[in-house]
């Protein structure tokens, strides 16, 4: 064991947030199989159903922001309005497609204003379903003889199974839950250490704990993001009551939940944490601001001086009790997300810019248990980083060797993220064939990998 402020004492895990989706389009099997390259522990794949009911990999049920459907003249005719979660969106929708119309869409940048590069990949990759994933995982793991894990989230699990209809009107009725489950089962991908369900909504976790895995015969940890629960608005809606809305579905938690909870801090209070921990959570996942709180500048800021400000926070410089609160209620904490782009950025307190290793430092140093992030290189930099200012205790030499055998396979170059030994981003270089050398010749000598 180290001496990390996380809940076990172990480093804490890089989760590949929809893949490496700062260098590649998100929720793309090459951006997942990147992430992994690039050094993060697991991957997350958010769910959407099709009209079939597949699950596949895409942040968002409306397909026109990140694939070429809006370019497809044969489905010119699915565009609609929908209201989702309280919003009304206009778009093409993924439960209006069979699975088999949408794996004739490809794949775009969903920000392309902000990920330029990132566009030099549109309409080269196809959209996943989750056994391609987990298939994928699978062959990495082969590849690479790491342990890789995958988060799932389930997206808009009340309007897919009680508000949502499909383009006639129909209700659409699907408990993406309960495919979730039946798809990893299926798969016989079940492993508690490497597979972790989280949800915005509180529903669908509960429902998951009480009926869904116990009847699976699966018990699998759960997370409770935090940052918009709709499902808590729409079950205190009187007026939803025809379409199943229950507000007693929380009976168990002992809160005093309204529907405002999910938009004020009822659910960041120790009460609803500990209640969480009782009844069905395993770790939460808040949005990052939650731990280190920001205000807006009045005046964006140039931070690279390209010309352009962007820069619109600062940090307080202040902690609050949250990833505390949670450690003693027995919680795992892994904030989103961390974009190393400047529009993402934040001013610290004394006005200088905190890049995303700093930011990531920072995190790590309050104790999170895992960091979200676009970016898996830096994220694991920024652990690296920690395991050297520690004198490398409680390093896991197999895994750090891993990563420079990786990096040298897509650079050419031997290298340990985020700090010296050759890595290219930063100035200290060190000769990492000969480190390398060393290391081989230790494992040689005693079966342990180190320097």
């Amino acid at each position: 064991m180290s001496d990390f402020n996380t809940l076990d004492g172990d480093a804490p895990e890089v989760i590949g947030h929809r893949g490496a989706s700062g260098y590649r389009p998100e929720h793309t099997l090459e951006a997942y199989k990147l992430a992994i390259e690039l050094g993060a522990d697991v991957i997350e794949p958010d769910l959407v159903v099709t009209k079939d009911g597949a699950l596949i990999a895409r942040h968002e049920n409306e397909l026109g922001g990140t694939t070429d459907v809006s370019d497809r003249p044969e489905f010119a005719d699915r565009e609609t309005t929908k209201t989702i979660d309280g919003q009304e969106i206009t778009g093409w929708f993924a439960e209006d497609f069979t699975l088999a119309e949408i794996k004739t869409l490809y794949a775009r940048e969903r920000i392309p204003e902000v990920r330029p590069d990132n566009t030099a990949y549109d309409d080269l990759y196809r959209i996943p379903t989750l056994d391609e994933v987990i298939e994928l995982v699978r062959q990495e793991e082969a590849r690479t003889g790491r342990e890789i894990g995958i988060i799932p989230e389930t997206k808009h699990p009340t309007f897919f199974a009680q508000e949502g209809s499909y383009l006639d009107g129909t209700l659409i009725r699907q408990d993406t839950s309960q495919l979730l489950v039946d798809a990893l089962v299926k798969a016989g991908f079940t492993d508690p250490e490497r597979v972790t369900i989280q949800s915005f909504e509180l529903g669908n976790l509960i429902e998951l704990q009480k009926e869904i895995m116990p009847e699976a015969g699966i018990d699998l940890p759960l997370v409770q993001l935090l940052g918009g629960s709709y499902d808590l608005a729409f079950n205190f809606d009187p007026g939803k009551a025809a379409l199943g809305a229950d507000p007693s579905v929380y009976d168990e938690l002992g809160l005093d939940l309204t529907m405002e909870s999910a938009i004020n801090e009822d659910l960041l209070s120790a009460e609803a944490l500990q209640a969480m921990a009782r009844v069905y959570a395993e770790g939460i996942g808040p949005y990052k601001d939650y731990i280190r709180p920001v205000t807006e500048l009045e005046t964006p800021v140039d931070g690279d001086g390209d010309g352009t400000a962007e820069i619109t926070r600062q940090l307080t410089g202040e902690t609050t009790s949250l990833v505390e609160d949670a450690h003693a209620a027995g919680l795992e904490v892994a904030p989103y997300t961390l974009r190393a782009e400047e529009s993402f950025l934040s001013l610290t307190l004394d006005g200088k810019v905190e890049t995303l290793t700093e930011e990531a430092r920072a995190l790590i140093e309050i104790g999170v248990d895992g960091i979200f992030t676009d970016n898996p290189d830096i994220g694991r930099g920024a652990v690296n980083q920690e395991f050297e200012a520690r004198g490398w205790e409680g390093a896991d030499w197999d895994a750090i060797a891993a990563e420079a055998t990786r990096n040298f396979e897509r650079t050419g170059n031997w290298y340990v993220s985020g700090i010296g030994f050759g890595d290219p981003d930063r100035e200290e270089v060190t000769d990492w064939n000969a480190v390398a050398a060393q290391v081989e010749a230790n494992f040689a000598a005693t079966g342990q990998w180190f320097i």
